[in-house]
């Protein structure tokens, strides 16, 4: 895990950043009374859903995405450290967590709670910081993982596409050498 961090501090950092701003938003709204969250509840549940419906259909492209990635990262001339295979693999783990979340959040607010009676008054504004704040969370790990995706890419394009012969990716030869000893 402290890998996970260590490699991707800038993609996570953007997701923090996103998570807190849109959360500061939400949170200027200031307090609101059980009937004002029902009402806003009922005109934001539409756009939750197609956040969340957005999320998992961008988060299941970049699985998909992935896979060609590999696929050029192993079909190109040059030998990659296995630092680059453990960033595609923690972005995959990072968008599947991602894709998951943003499924289950999408059924949630699929719940017609607004249109339910024996749902006390006070509890919409607590369901409605909920989805807000959940919300907030999804989006900013969106970010996450496009900033991690696009760290991975940009080195690709280095290395394959520009053939940068000193990248940090690079396996050298002297790498090479000590790896073909030990095997």
């Amino acid at each position: 895990m402290k890998n996970i961090l260590s490699i991707n501090k800038q993609a996570i950092y953007g997701g923090l950043i996103t998570t807190t701003i849109i959360a500061l938003g939400v949170f200027l709204l200031g307090n609101i009374s059980g009937y004002e969250a029902k009402k806003l509840l009922t005109s934001s549940m539409q756009g939750l859903n197609m956040l969340c419906n957005t999320i998992v259909l961008a988060s299941a492209t970049i699985l998909a995405l992935l896979l060609t990635l590999l696929g050029i990262s192993t079909g190109s001339e040059t030998k990659l450290k296995e630092t680059h295979y453990k960033q595609v693999l923690n972005i995959a783990k990072f968008d599947t967590i991602l894709f998951i979340s943003a499924l289950v959040l999408f059924q949630f607010f699929n719940i017609p709670i607004t249109e339910a009676d024996n749902v006390d008054v006070s509890w919409y504004k607590y369901i409605y910081w909920a989805t807000l704040f959940s919300s907030s969370v999804i989006s900013g790990m969106m970010v996450a993982t496009v900033l991690m995706l696009y760290g991975t890419v940009s080195n690709i394009i280095a290395i394959v596409g520009l053939k940068k012969s000193d990248h940090r990716l690079l396996i050298n030869e002297d790498e090479e050498d000590k790896t073909t000893k030990e095997s």
